[in-house]
């Protein structure tokens, strides 16, 4: 079997099968095609023939450019990963990256805009009172108030919004469903939003998705990039202006309002609670710094 079906085959599965998201399922292509053109070009062999050595090999050489230690670590992941699948295909009798250690990396906290700057966005900024105005509003206001994923909010369908119940049925990773529920405010600028988007666009085509484009379309990850990147920008300093910024956003805040772990935990639609757990780490962090300015002895 050659590079090129070994990983097309492995690439199928994670997608049909375990269902990755889209952008795991990229991530792992490029990996695997990345360390199968790096084989065939120093030792001439396909990917399943691939050892340890060749395998430790390309990490320090990885290591020595400019990459950082996450993405090695990916790249690792997915090996890891490509050759049990193949083990259990019986293609191979073992695997190569079992042996390959994770880089040590710093622990990075999320990165969260101050509440003050949330409130100053969606109280004091204006938003034109058009169809795209709102719109911005709504999806900002949307990520803030749930904390769902940008693909989440892309792909949200018009029957997954409960107007009767004020809740939010969200598809998460691997086709998980989750119910969040919605503030009476966040209930009110969807059903604002939703009557623009009946009287202004042609819905003739029935389209299912909540979120359109002016054409009538549904919106893309990068035209939302764009939106919140240039209403972040209004408000905040921080380097990193992206949707999952204002995720990081809604949990931190609610962490630090003294809501419970495994609320939030169930809410962000995480796996376990070790992912959620990290965003402890800025409550923690806030609380030295008021002891910091406000014990006499500090």
């Amino acid at each position: 079997m050659n590079s090129e079906v070994a990983i097309g085959e492995y690439i199928d599965y994670i997608k049909l099968e375990r269902r990755y998201s889209v952008h795991t399922v990229e991530a792992y292509s490029n990996d695997l095609f990345q360390f199968s053109n790096y084989l065939e070009l120093i030792y001439s062999i396909d990917i399943l023939k691939a050892d340890f050595s060749m395998l430790r090999t390309w990490i320090v050489n990885l290591n020595s450019q400019d990459i950082s230690k996450r993405s090695i670590n990916r790249k690792i992941t997915s090996l890891r990963s490509f050759y049990k699948y193949h083990i259990s295909r019986a293609n191979i009798d073992s695997n190569p990256a079992s042996k390959i250690s994770l880089l040590k990396t710093d622990k990075k906290l999320p990165v969260f805009v101050e509440e003050e700057g949330m409130e100053n966005l969606l109280d004091n900024i204006d938003f034109p009172d058009t169809y795209v105005g709102i719109l911005d509003k709504t999806i900002i206001e949307l990520f803030y108030t749930t904390g769902i994923r940008l693909s989440e909010l892309v792909n949200l369908k018009n029957n997954q919004i409960e107007w009767e119940t004020s809740q939010l049925k969200v598809l998460g990773k691997r086709n998980k469903e989750r119910i969040i529920p919605l503030t009476i405010p966040m209930l009110e600028q969807l059903k604002k939003y939703n009557s623009h988007k009946i009287n202004i666009l042609d819905r003739s085509d029935k389209n299912p998705y909540f979120f359109l484009t002016e054409k009538n379309k549904k919106i893309y990850n990068k035209l939302v990039y764009r939106k919140i990147k240039l209403y972040l920008s209004l408000v905040t300093t921080i380097s990193k202006k992206s949707p999952h910024v204002l995720r990081h956003t809604f949990a931190t805040h609610l962490l630090n309002k003294g809501a419970d772990l495994n609320a939030i935990k169930e809410i962000l639609g995480h796996a376990s609670l070790a992912a959620t757990q990290v965003y402890t780490h800025n409550s923690i962090e806030k609380l030295k710094n008021v002891y910091k300015h406000a014990h006499p002895r500090a």
